[in-house]
């Protein structure tokens, strides 16, 4: 397999492993697909890693693979390669996507599908597909531009130029940049904080967020009232409200 899930202390972590740069060739992708799809059902699974390993998260597509591939076959593959990082951005679980080396075109889009990004002081990142004739196609033009800005994202993806990690803090590509010894450590750390919370409620939070960013106000907020009104009837809220009044606050436990 191309892609591992390993399953501790309530976090999962999804490892890329495809030596020796993670190129997500099509059996890759439909191998993150079905691991996000796990991922989803499984109760003991209440935070996600993606994590590229010591050396690189992923350099992008399997550019062999694609040259041989025509028209009618890109049409055809398309929508799966977009539904592939769909079914990992729309986990209903926390997701962090720890970065080390390059993370460029579908790499640098995996990552954006996660809500936080840790980079190691040498990631590179990038929506290289112009320099190919292409645009990205796992939803690079939607997410990065929904993320940094449509300016900034159309920089980076009309130039096709790698930002290393310090500009990816600056753009907002990246939300935390440490050294690449310490990057799956604290990445790890992130989601393993996340995996004691309030399960229901994170995933309320993560979808109302996504949510109001794909739509109009008004129905983000029908969402929002949705999930806050329904959050009242969870055996989470009654624990998190009852610690509040008898021990005071942040010291409640959901696990």
């Amino acid at each position: 397999m191309t892609v591992h899930l390993e399953v501790s202390e309530g976090v999962g972590v999804v490892r890329l492993d495809r030596p020796p740069m993670n190129a997500l060739d099509v059996a890759t992708q439909d191998r993150i697909k079905e691991l996000a799809e796990e991922i989803t059902r499984r109760e003991d699974v209440r935070a996600v890693v993606i994590h590229g390993g010591e050396k690189v998260f992923a350099a992008g597509a399997d550019i062999k693979e694609m040259q041989g591939m025509d028209h009618a076959a890109m049409v055809a593959r398309s929508r799966a390669l977009q539904e592939s990082f769909t079914a990992v951005a729309r986990i209903p679980k926390p997701v962090v996507a720890g970065v080390t080396g390059y993370a460029l075109g579908g790499g640098c889009e995996l990552a954006l599908c996660a809500d936080f990004r840790i980079a190691a002081d040498n990631a590179k990142l990038g929506q290289p597909e112009i320099l190919l004739g292409l645009i990205p196609g796992a939803g690079g033009t939607q997410r990065l531009a929904r993320l940094i800005g449509p300016s900034r994202a159309k920089d980076l993806i009309f130039t096709g130029r790698m930002v290393k990690a310090d500009e990816a803090l600056t753009l907002g590509l990246v939300d935390r940049v440490v050294p690449a010894a310490e990057v799956y450590t604290e990445a790890y750390a992130w989601a393993a904080r996340l995996a004691q919370g309030p399960a229901i409620a994170l995933r309320a939070a993560k979808e109302a967020v996504d949510t109001g960013l794909e739509t109009d106000i008004e129905t983000g907020l029908a969402v929002e009232r949705t999930w806050f009104a329904g959050l009242f009837a969870t055996e989470d809220r009654e624990r998190g409200m009852r610690s509040f009044v008898e021990e005071g606050p942040g010291k409640a436990k959901f696990r």
